[in-house]
């Protein structure tokens, strides 16, 4: 029981009556009648030829066989409507579970996790119609299989009131094509990881065709026909691995084919021999439907269809327990109020960080105090992980050592909600809301009073109506410039403040704004943010030279801290890299080099 309760093929069916009770126990009812009668309308048509062959009265011999008949009619189109119904009900609930699975760990960890990646990537895109037909239609195909099976089962019940022997032999010859041709046959399972590497390969270059991101590229560096050869490459592999896990070879086939005729010959030999006997016409009709009937078992059973739909369902039950623990972050028995943090300053003391699965740690050894209401801004090259320090005080992650110390408490021991209320931030990666610009600035609300404040402060007055969606797929959508929407974010952050928060988190919050807008933007958010405590990671030093002091970050550990003359004073890294991005900016007039106003 404990092997068959870990097959696939077992989970998906008990999860049917999790996603939807009645529908499942109709669709179960349903499939038992549908398999059931086959060998009843056998029995039926026994009975008519029986009452014609006496000369009894036909009408209740008829009535039963049709009745049999018409509901072998109406019951196959009622099944297929229950199971695109109980097909989309659990499509649902395994997206329900994967969301929640995704969304409740208060970590990042188990989302960047790259033993739990080919689980989600099954998970996440079962119903696209990729991998197999959506569960809407795989329900109809499973059923089928399993209409089949049954059926043949019961076919063979009957032809037991013949020969006790005779089903034993019959469907013992059709069972045994489903044992010879177990490692070839179509129901094999063929989600290995093999093929999962191929299907996710194959599917990143379907997408690189379809999606809009990309297609800029595609086109400009003529990328058009690589793209399309990768593609068909791909899935080309893919098939030919899914067909080395269902190919059927000569000698199974062969040793099939030899049972099931000596079967066949066997039990319809003897009936010939019955019938010459002295068996009734009626009798001999009956078995002979049930002999044939019984031939529906090597074509039913657990089929290709049902281990394509079993595989997102283990995928999410799986990704249901590991993505907890793997996302958990610890939670103190009784934690620390947040609300009014950081009152003196943040420390990271002596912290040491590496991301799951990775040998190299990001940070290491790390120190440094930020005071609070003070601007600090993180420069270095990148990998140097000034990203990750965003991630660690955020409380995404936790450090392997050390600590974050917010007023010289520890951070793990702070009220995780109450502390990310604390906290607002704009990353570069920043979400771009299918929803109106009033929601996109404020998605758990806000008045609208405090929304208009919020885009004026970020620049951002006048992109839009607060009702008009940013997205050209709606009614009345639009969509924004990069510029406009990095104004959107910067207005989230901001209406943040508004709302309570105490530190700002910038990581490259103006990338894709000019220099002069850079420098404007700053300057606003220096002036929304003064009672805060600003954290700025950028690039750009025109922007970075505003901040009260400047961080240089190299291989995990503070290099040069000071402000921005200091630096500029102490001739080291700070002073290299300002210099190396001023040259640009330098027009030759003469001899003389003169220095634009965007670095002055």
């Amino acid at each position: 029981m404990r092997r068959l309760r870990a097959r696939q093929e077992w989970q998906f069916f008990t999860i049917l009556h999790r996603a939807d009770r009645p529908l499942a126990l109709a669709w179960w009812a349903v499939l038992l009648a549908r398999a059931i009668l086959p060998a009843g309308f056998a029995v039926a048509t026994g009975v008519l030829v029986a009452a014609v062959e006496s000369g009894r009265d036909l009408t209740a011999a008829l009535v039963l066989t049709g009745g049999v008949f018409l509901a072998l009619q109406v019951l196959s189109p009622i099944h297929t409507a229950v199971s695109a119904n109980l097909g989309a009900r659990v499509a649902a609930w395994l997206n329900d579970r994967l969301a929640v699975a995704c969304v409740r760990p208060p970590g990042l960890a188990h989302l960047e996790d790259q033993e739990l990646a080919a689980d989600l990537t099954v998970a996440r895109d079962f119903d696209l119609g990729m991998q197999g037909p959506p569960l809407a239609i795989s329900m109809d195909f499973i059923a089928a299989g399993l209409v089949e099976l049954i059926g043949g089962l019961a076919s063979a019940a009957v032809l037991a009131a013949f020969r006790w022997w005779a089903p034993i032999v019959l469907a013992g010859g059709w069972l045994a094509t489903h044992w010879l041709l177990r490692e070839s046959g179509v129901w094999r399972d063929r989600q290995t990881e093999e093929v999962r590497s191929a299907q996710r390969d194959a599917d990143y270059a379907y997408r690189l065709a379809v999606d809009p991101p990309a297609a800029k590229e595609l086109r400009l560096f003529g990328l058009a026909g690589w793209t399309i050869e990768r593609f068909i490459a791909r899935r080309t592999r893919l098939h030919e691995l899914q067909y080395q896990a269902t190919r059927l070879r000569e000698q199974p086939v062969l040793w099939s084919l030899l049972i099931v005729l000596a079967a066949n010959v066997l039990v319809f030999w003897a009936l010939v021999a019955a019938a010459l006997g002295g068996l009734g016409l009626g009798a001999v009709v009956v078995f002979a439907q049930a002999a044939v009937g019984t031939s529906m078992i090597a074509f039913g059973g657990l089929n290709w269809v049902l281990d394509g739909a079993a595989a997102p369902v283990v995928a999410v039950l799986r990704l249901d327990a590991a993505m907890a623990p793997v996302g958990a972050l610890p939670q103190p028995a009784r934690p620390r109020p947040a609300d009014g943090r950081p009152a003196s300053g943040i420390r990271f003391r002596d912290v040491t960080f590496a991301y799951p699965h990775t040998d190299r740690p990001v940070l290491e050894g790390f120190d440094l105090t930020i005071p609070a209401g003070s601007s600090l801004a993180i420069v270095g090259r990148n990998g140097a992980g000034k990203t990750t320090l965003a991630k660690l005080l955020c409380r995404f992650y936790d450090p392997q050592s050390g600590a974050i110390e917010v007023d010289g408490v520890d951070l793990r021991e702070l009220d995780l909600a109450g502390w990310r209320r604390r906290v607002t931030a704009v990353f570069q990666d920043f979400t771009r809301f299918e929803l109106s610009l009033r929601d996109n600035v404020a998605p758990a609300g806000a008045p609208d009073e405090l929304i208009r404040a919020a885009l004026a402060d970020a620049g951002g007055t006048g992109l839009a109506d607060l009702d008009t969606v940013l997205a050209r797929g709606y009614e009345g959508g639009t969509d924004l410039s990069g510029g406009q929407w990095q104004r959107v974010a910067l207005a989230r952050a901001l209406s943040a403040v508004r709302l309570g928060a105490g530190v700002v988190l910038l990581d490259e919050p103006t990338a894709q704004l000019d220099v002069r807008g850079e420098a404007e933007i700053f300057e606003r958010i220096l002036a929304a943010t003064r009672e805060c405590t600003t954290i700025l990671v950028s690039h750009r030093f025109s922007t970075v030279r505003h901040a009260d002091r400047i961080c240089v970050v190299e291989a995990g550990k503070v290099i040069e801290l000071g402000s921005h003359d200091e630096l500029i004073a102490l001739g080291g890294r700070y002073r290299e890299m300002f210099d190396l991005q001023a040259r640009p900016f330098a027009v030759i007039e003469g001899e003389e080099e003169i220095e634009h106003d965007v670095l002055a």
